[in-house]
């Protein structure tokens, strides 16, 4: 349990801190990453730590993942609390470090709305829910790992920053959310990006488990 939860602060670590770090430094370095770069650094990133950590946490990474495969049996419910703690471990010390390296990076990669609340609240229900319906796809019981789970995961990650980035700022994440917030003390609009994917992240295994079920032979 120790190794799964070492797994789970360091890769969520890397995760915010190379995924955050990226908006930062376009940020104090303007038009050296662009939008697509930092599209890409998230995708990159958790394609690499499935690889990394897939094989002994699962590589969740994030709570609302981490949500969705207990919802859908795959996870015991009493480690749920103890992989989240990780995983905003993780982030925390991830935000901050990149705090004491770039003090003057803004919100450190913090997601916040472009438009109206409900916009980026909606866009984070269906974001997060298209990423657990390809994570239960391609994971074996709660383990994202496997020849193509990583390319397949980062790619949906990197395919929907790409899109709604510039909107919502693509979280699919509360932890990736919430360590940029309360380091930077941007906290008005955070509770959009931790109800909505967990949200998402439930509305997936239902409809899992309607597309996946044996059809009916007809008599």
């Amino acid at each position: 349990m120790k190794q799964k939860l070492l797994a789970e602060v360091l890769g969520t670590f890397v995760l915010v801190f190379a995924g955050t770090g990226a908006v930062v430094i376009d940020t104090v370095m303007p038009g050296s990453i662009g939008h697509a770069g930092i599209a890409l650094t998230f995708g990159l990133v958790v394609l690499a730590l499935i690889y990394t950590f897939g094989d002994i946490s699962g590589a969740h990474l994030n709570p609302a993942v981490t949500l969705g495969f207990a919802v859908a049996g795959r996870f015991p419910r009493a480690l749920i609390i103890p992989y989240m703690v990780a995983q905003v471990c993780g982030a925390l010390a991830a935000s901050g470090l990149l705090r004491l390296l770039f003090p003057n990076g803004g919100t450190l990669g913090a997601t916040l709305p472009a438009g109206p609340w409900w916009q980026s609240f909606v866009l984070e229900i269906v974001l997060t829910w298209f990423l657990m319906q390809t994570i239960l796809s391609v994971s074996t019981g709660s383990k994202e790992k496997g020849i193509t789970a990583g390319i397949t995961v980062g790619s949906v990650i990197a395919l929907e920053a790409m899109f709604a980035g510039p909107v919502c700022g693509a979280s699919m994440n509360p932890a990736r959310s919430l360590s940029p917030a309360l380091v930077s003390g941007h906290l008005a609009d955070l509770w959009i990006y931790l109800t909505a994917p967990c949200i998402g992240a439930a509305i997936a295994v239902p409809l899992n488990r309607i597309l996946r079920s044996p059809e009916t032979k007809p008599s």
